[in-house]
């Protein structure tokens, strides 16, 4: 297990790697929440400046208050997850291990979902009618899915350290990509700031009718949240509070810049998605079929840091007799503690 000193040095190099293992899942959100939250319904303020503000404080509130001011202090010994926070008050409350089982469940299964739904909802934005074109063929979405899933898995064995280092850049690109994309909207159509208030959250949730069960569209904003904790003992608080300063304002650019789109179809008359992703209408036309291949890699990071975070949650299993014995490596730091790796085999 690692210790809180062993990560505490803040680098460039490091904040990299925090990109890189932490953030892909929540990073990658944007291609689907708005879309999740207008759906089939008709566009309209109300909906609109609603739903950014219940991102916001959803984002405030869940990840940035919740997990990085208060969950990322609840370490055991320089390592996250709800079985690390179980571990520590266990002696007193050892009830409580029904709770921790089934959070930890949870856990895996968002593990085990987010490679399909993450990188599919990414080559979409060049689907048609289920079928991609590559190279004069109509491929199945489902089988490009199906080999990049396996592609990802395949690199596991060379460790966290390594594919957070090949992850990060790739991510640093990507959370620029949305704020660049976000911003000249948000200048465009500025009203949209007003989306700040959390009275147009209230409003929505009271008076949109059905407005309470769009919450569930509006929390898929904080997916992945937990791998800011479950991954504290890879990357360290410090690189997670600092790193995640970055992405907030990154997602909240373009979550914002996708609303201001929204008020401008619904300037111009048109009430309706028909199907069109908000994420991929504000990518300028010379710019989306790269933007399809940067989201399609940055989708894959995305299921990295579940995956990252999923085998963390298994070893910590695995030292409460949780879990059955495995076999995994580790990788010392600097300064001579080990750190869990990705890689890990049943014996």
């Amino acid at each position: 297990m690692g210790h809180p000193q062993a990560h505490s040095r803040v680098t460039f190099a490091s904040l990299l790697v925090t990109l890189g293992i932490v953030f892909g899942d929540i990073g990658t959100s944007p291609l689907y929440v708005m879309k999740a939250i207008i759906g089939n319904r008709e566009i309209s303020e109300q909906l609109v400046l609603g739903g950014l503000s219940c991102i916001f404080w959803t984002l405030t509130l869940m990840t940035t208050v919740k997990y990085v001011f208060i969950m990322l202090r609840a370490d055991n010994h320089g390592e996250g997850g709800i079985l690390s926070l179980y571990a520590l008050v266990r002696r007193h409350y050892p009830k409580l291990v029904i709770a921790a089982m089934l959070g930890a469940a949870a856990m895996l299964a968002d593990g085990m979902i987010t490679p399909p739904i993450s990188i599919s909802s990414a080559i979409e934005g060049l689907a048609t009618n289920g079928n991609v074109s590559l190279v004069g063929l109509s491929i199945p979405v489902m089988y490009l899915v199906i080999g990049i899933i396996i592609l990802l898995f395949s690199v596991q064995r060379f460790g966290t350290r390594i594919v957070g280092k090949a992850f990060g850049p790739i991510m640093l690109l990507w959370f620029i990509a949305l704020a660049a994309l976000g911003l000249p909207w948000i200048i465009q159509y500025p009203k949209v700031l007003l989306a700040f208030s959390p009275h147009y959250a209230f409003d929505l949730l009271a008076n949109y009718p059905h407005g309470f069960w769009l919450l569930g569209g509006v929390f898929l904003c904080t997916t992945g949240a937990e791998a800011l904790y479950s991954d504290l003992g890879h990357c360290g608080k410090r690189n997670i509070e600092y790193a995640w300063a970055f992405v907030k304002v990154c997602l909240i650019l373009n979550y914002f810049g996708q609303g201001a789109w929204l008020l401008s179809q619904m300037a111009e008359g048109n009430a309706l998605l028909e199907g069109l992703s908000p994420f991929y209408e504000v990518v300028p036309i010379l710019f989306k079929i790269p933007m399809v291949a940067l989201a399609t890699i940055a989708a894959v990071v995305a299921s990295q840091a579940l995956i990252s975070a999923s085998y963390t949650l298994i070893s910590e299993a695995m030292s409460l007799n949780l879990w059955m014995r495995c076999a995994f490596t580790t990788q010392p730091t600097q300064k001579g503690n080990s750190i869990s790796q990705v890689s890990i085999g049943y014996y």
